[in-house]
């Protein structure tokens, strides 16, 4: 392979962070929805409602992104990203106290520019760094949790200065400018490509398939379900939590709301630090062994959180689990490209997003469940635990895939870049 440079990798790796703060931002939901209600008389669930039709939508939109990825490549796709998120949040402003409008625009319209931006940084990213795709895939997506951050104080200012109505209009012109902007600075490696000086460690290719698989072909793999699953677990494990965290902070420690509230913000750090830094370790230490880790850790988080008065120690133990929640996002990229290749992760991962779409749905119902009919969220959390220490067993057994001969001599033919 070619070891010849290609620009400044780090440039694209920048806009690329950019790309998934302002797409981040919809993690800020949570800061709309006191004032919509009190603005159209809606209730909490209906407006809550916008958010959960703008995550499945994203996870299901970011599959179609990889495919057309793979056809016209990235910088197409993120400026088209950019005008549907950002029409898609500026149309919110339109709603005039109409629910199906707020669900079509900001939910549906809103939700395909989100899918199709998040997968854009992600598989670009790991082809331009091959010598480092954890570290920089948890870098990128890292952005994307930490977009609530930077938004949430912005929009609340917003909206007690503007209205609600004015702020979606404002952050959704910012947002398409921030996306379509970052997005010129997309475009995939040359042919062959490998940083000056770099080559797979013998521990490293151990690790990786050492093929360029298509969708198809990864389809026909057992891993591909396995990493799904494996995504599927963690995102319910901790999408439990972040849907629960404050009211059962208050039940289980006895403080009062405002401060379990406080606590949202420092689980949100954990959410984006998470993503990076289980992402680098697992340069290290290997992926499997890092989703291991991450499943051991919440299986004894799970089982301690019931069991806690303190409310220092519950929130440290909230933010751990939210760091492997996070870490989940980060290292999976770089986990798909190791055993499938990165020149068609954009299609592989993204199809595989799908779990972050379903498995944001039965943790949070289940959990409201058993605490509606037991009263407590005990019975829910032991349960957690008892899946996280189950779910274990999958990222134990992975291996990476092996290709039939005849076709991996076929790789060789095959060029691993796209239009730029």
């Amino acid at each position: 392979m070619s070891q010849q440079s290609a620009g400044n990798r780090w440039v694209i790796a920048i806009a690329g962070i950019v790309m998934q703060v302002a797409l981040g931002a919809v993690y800020a939901w949570s800061v709309f929805r006191d004032p919509l209600v009190a603005a159209y008389g809606w209730t909490i669930p209906q407006v809550t409602l916008t958010f959960t039709i703008a995550i499945l939508t994203l996870g299901f939109s970011a599959f179609v992104g990889g495919l057309w990825m793979a056809r016209v490549g990235p910088r197409i796709v993120a400026m088209t990203a950019g005008i549907l998120y950002g029409l898609g949040v500026m149309g919110a402003s339109f709603s005039g106290g109409q629910l199906p409008v707020l669900y079509l625009t900001y939910g549906l319209v809103g939700g395909i520019g989100l899918g199709l931006g998040y997968i854009v940084p992600v598989a670009t990213l790991v082809k331009w760094f091959p010598d480092r795709r954890g570290f920089i895939t948890g870098l990128a997506v890292a952005g994307f949790g930490a977009g609530a951050l930077v938004t949430a104080p912005v929009a609340t200012r917003l909206i007690q200065t503007v209205g609600v109505s004015q702020t979606f209009l404002v952050l959704g012109a910012f947002y398409l400018i921030m996306v379509v902007a970052a997005s010129f600075f997309m475009r995939n490696p040359p042919a062959n490509y490998r940083p000056a000086g770099w080559a797979p460690t013998p521990a490293v290719a151990r690790n990786r398939a050492g093929g360029q698989y298509t969708l198809g072909e990864a389809l026909r793999t057992w891993q591909w379900y396995a990493l799904w699953l494996v995504l599927f677990l963690n995102v319910n494990a901790g999408i439990s939590i972040l849907s629960q965290a404050a009211p059962m902070a208050v039940e289980i420690t006895g403080v009062t709301a405002i401060v379990a509230a406080g606590m949202v913000s420092i689980l949100s750090i954990a959410n984006g630090s998470g993503r990076f830094l289980w992402a680098w370790l697992s340069d290290a230490v290997g992926r499997k062994w890092v989703f291991l880790a991450m499943f051991l850790i919440q299986a004894v988080a799970f089982f301690l959180l019931p069991r806690t008065v303190a409310f220092g120690v519950f929130t440290a133990i909230a933010f751990v689990i939210l760091l492997c929640y996070g870490g989940g996002f980060g290292t999976m990229p770089a986990f798909a490209a190791d055993y499938f290749g990165a020149q068609n992760v954009g299609s592989i991962y993204g199809l595989m997003l799908t779990a972050w779409g379903l498995g944001s749905v039965p943790g949070p119902l289940i959990m409201a469940n058993i605490r509606e009919t037991t009263g407590t969220y005990t019975t829910a959390l032991y349960m957690l635990s008892a899946l996280m220490l189950v779910s274990a067993v999958v990222p134990l057994v992975l291996r990476p895939p092996v290709r039939p001969a005849a076709v991996a001599q076929l790789d060789e033919t095959r060029d691993p870049a796209r239009a730029a």
